[in-house]
C-alpha cells in the first residue's frame, strides 16, 4: 500500500526522476514554456511552485534552498531576480497545464506546461 507517498514514480529510478525534474524545471524556467507528457507536467507544477515560492522570499537562505533543488546559477538568479519579484503578490498557481493530446508514436497524453502571465505586466 502507498497511502501517504505523494508524487508520482514516473517510471524511472528516484535519482533520474529527480535528474529529469531538474532538466525540465531549467527548461520551464528558461523558456516560461515547454512540452511535455502530462503526468510529467503534473509533477513539475509541484516542483516548480515550490521553487517560486522560495525565490519571492529573496534571502540568502532562500537562494541556498533554491540551488540545492536547482544547481543551475544562472537559473536560480533568474529565478530570484526575475520570478520572484513577478510573483510578489500572487499567492500561488504560477503555472498552467493546458492539455494537448495524445502524442502519435505512443499515444502518450501530452500536454503544455507554462508560466502564467500576471495581471498588471498583461496591462501595462
Amino acid at each position: 500500500m502507498r497511502h501517504r507517498k505523494a508524487g508520482r514514480r514516473l517510471g524511472v529510478p528516484t535519482d533520474q526522476r529527480i535528474a529529469l525534474l531538474r532538466s525540465l524545471a531549467e527548461a520551464l524556467l528558461l523558456h516560461e514554456g515547454i512540452k511535455t507528457t502530462e503526468p510529467r507536467a503534473k509533477e513539475l507544477r509541484r516542483f516548480v511552485e515550490r521553487l517560486i515560492t522560495i525565490s519571492k522570499r529573496g534571502d540568502v537562505n532562500g537562494r541556498r534552498l533554491a540551488m540545492q533543488r536547482l544547481p543551475n546559477k544562472r537559473i536560480v538568479e533568474k529565478l530570484f531576480d526575475v520570478y520572484g519579484p513577478r510573483y510578489q503578490n500572487r499567492p500561488g498557481g504560477y503555472t498552467r497545464i493546458i492539455k494537448l493530446g495524445p502524442r502519435h508514436g505512443d499515444n502518450a497524453p501530452m500536454a503544455r506546461i507554462e508560466l502564467v502571465q500576471d495581471e498588471e505586466e498583461t496591462t501595462a
